[in-house]
């Protein structure tokens, strides 16, 4: 079922996330270990004599082993799983830089997404009262825009806002012409590779003059500081990205559920749109291995699907199949979260938070339509500081009056 087809102007994945906590799937990497697979596994016939290591590179299965990728796709379609994520997430030029295989993350997204694509459609068509839909992933990447690669020089980067864009866009071109269901922006622990992420999204759209498909943004808590590696707590996060208009916001990988929990519930609370989250079994001990069990995760996540707060949930790293059976059960009978009903306003669009001043100098300078190529991502501070200082004074319109994102996308001149 492709999230295209749709009545009354409602697509299937926001009906059926309305009507039910949606089951996401579990760790890719985990089942993969399963196999015990070698160098030579990973190069298959194509890569036989390539100069490279390529032992570990697991997005590459999608082209030499497309048959193991299809198997856990379906082991995890078998354990319940709604929404299928595709085999993706170092598949952009940056992360297989690291294998120096650059010039092949085009073609990998596009095979991880037909994979997906390709069994979910079976299974939708073997029972076509459940719809299942495929995610295509954007992973972070391994640099970071916000923080210096080296502890001597605060301001070294090793990754700038147009390398990530473009990267995002091409991948984004792949998994789209694949046949993905949504573009899920996951593990997010820099927002500015994250809104590198959305403009990509968005331009990628824009530029072909389509709706853009649903976007779901997954951010990960690596501590118990409540904070993003960049810096900001759940609430300030979602004040950042809340302009992408996401479908879906929510949590996945860093620890355990139970240690991010008040975090999850922070941003639960901050957004207005649905919720989810895919939860790691706990962190590796000593051997590289998880410990929760399923049962752990059952006990874990009933408890918060019976409080209503989910429209999706699955798992993240060490969890299997059985994980996410698991999942499934503790999932099954809840209500989902609904929607938080609006409060009106004084720019004339709904918001069910109060702005910070930051939303302000976003709405400025939006509306302002930057010459800079990215807008708010390329804006000088000074640009920001005279927005305040010219913005139309109004009673109580500092941190209570504005909306938290601005009207729409709009996009930048250049």
């Amino acid at each position: 079922m492709s999230n295209s087809d749709s009545r009354d102007g409602i697509s299937p994945l926001q009906r059926a996330l309305e009507q039910r906590i949606l089951v996401i799937d579990g760790a890719m990497g985990s089942m993969i270990q399963t196999y015990a697979l070698q160098d030579k596994d990973y190069r298959g016939e194509r890569f036989a004599d390539f100069p490279a290591e390529l032992k570990g590179n697991n997005d590459l299965l999608c082209l030499t082993r497309p048959d193991i990728v299809r198997d856990i796709h379906r082991a995890y379609l078998d354990a319940g799983a709604d929404i299928i994520e595709t085999n993706t997430f170092n598949a952009t030029r940056i992360a297989q830089g690291d294998y120096q295989l650059e010039s092949i993350a085009a073609e990998i997204n596009l095979a991880g997404a037909r994979l997906a694509r390709e069994i979910v459609d079976q299974y939708n068509a073997a029972d076509p009262d459940k719809a299942r839909f495929v995610a295509g992933v954007l992973g972070p990447t391994p640099r970071t825009a916000s923080l210096s690669p080296d502890v001597n020089d605060p301001a070294a980067r090793n990754i700038d806002f147009d390398q990530l864009c473009d990267d995002y866009y091409d991948a984004v071109d792949a998994l789209v012409t694949g046949g993905v269901d949504l573009l899920l922006v996951e593990t997010v622990f820099d927002t500015l590779n994250a809104k590198a992420a959305i403009f990509a999204i968005k331009k990628y759209f824009d530029d072909r003059q389509q709706a853009t498909l649903p976007i779901a943004i997954s951010v990960t808590f690596p501590d118990m500081s409540g904070r993003l590696l960049s810096g900001q707590t759940p609430t300030a996060f979602w004040h950042s990205i809340a302009h992408a208009e996401p479908l879906l916001i929510g949590v996945n990988c860093g620890r355990r559920f139970k240690e991010i929990r008040p975090f999850v519930e922070e941003l639960a609370r901050a957004a207005d749109c649905y919720f989810s989250g895919h939860f790691n079994a706990g962190l590796p001990n000593a051997f590289g291995e998880y410990d929760e069990t399923p049962e752990d995760m059952f006990d874990d996540l009933r408890d918060f699907a019976e409080r209503g707060l989910l429209n999706a949930v699955g798992g993240c790293c060490g969890t299997t199949p059985a994980h996410i059976a698991a999942i499934a059960r503790a999932a099954e009978g809840a209500a989902p979260r609904q929607r938080p009903t609006p409060t009106p306003s004084c720019h004339g669009r709904s918001t069910s938070h109060a702005a910070s001043p930051v939303t302000v100098h976003r709405q400025v300078a939006v509306s302002r339509r930057s010459t800079s190529p990215h807008a708010i991502g390329r804006t000088p501070p000074s640009f920001f500081a005279s927005a305040v200082r010219d913005a139309p004074a109004k009673k109580g319109a500092t941190a209570r009056g504005a909306s938290p994102r601005a009207s729409s996308w709009t996009r930048p001149v250049s």
